[in-house]
């Protein structure tokens, strides 16, 4: 099943599987034949914290992810890596700055 994954700070929006997670339904989905590219990239695999995000709405399962990036105080409010989430439902995120990333 198909989820649409909305972007609420630019309304930009892209479909996502179930059964893949956020990072790879974007890089997927084509806007005419440009590449959507609206979540920062890193190693894809939940060790490097580039894709942060935070979901503001919608249902998701979380796999293991870098507590060094995600503390679980910071998973409970919504805070996750968009390379470790898979949709269940439609989503709205908001992409966060590479700046406010925890060191």
């Amino acid at each position: 099943m198909k989820h649409t994954i909305t972007v609420v700070d630019t309304g930009e929006s892209f479909a996502c599987a179930d059964e893949q997670h956020l990072l790879q339904g974007m890089q997927t989905f084509r806007v005419g034949m440009a590449m959507l590219k609206v979540i920062n990239v890193g190693c894809r695999g939940g060790g490097c914290g580039v894709c942060r995000i935070r979901v503001h709405d919608g249902e998701y399962e979380a796999k293991k992810m870098s507590r060094k990036h995600i503390p679980e105080e910071d998973q409970a409010q919504g805070l996750v890596l968009a390379c470790r989430i898979y949709p269940k439902s439609d989503l709205s995120i908001e992409v966060l700055p590479l700046d406010i990333r925890k060191e």
